[in-house]
């Protein structure tokens, strides 16, 4: 996934995100050009999943 891709749609998959896990916040979520890694990592912190993991789901979305 490329950073074109994930920026184009985020407010969407955001959505979905935060309802299929409930604990995450709009600042967990916080999609900012050049972040995306940090994101990631917050994400994998949080959630206790894997890039590759997280990067499957938010494709699935």
């Amino acid at each position: 996934m490329n950073s074109t891709e994930l920026k184009g749609n985020w407010d969407v998959q955001k959505g979905k995100l935060k309802q299929k896990f409930s604990t995450l916040t709009d600042n967990d979520l916080t999609y900012l050009e050049g972040k995306k890694d940090e994101m990631l990592g917050k994400l994998e912190i949080k959630l206790g999943k894997s890039k590759e993991e997280l990067q499957k789901l938010i494709k699935s979305l």
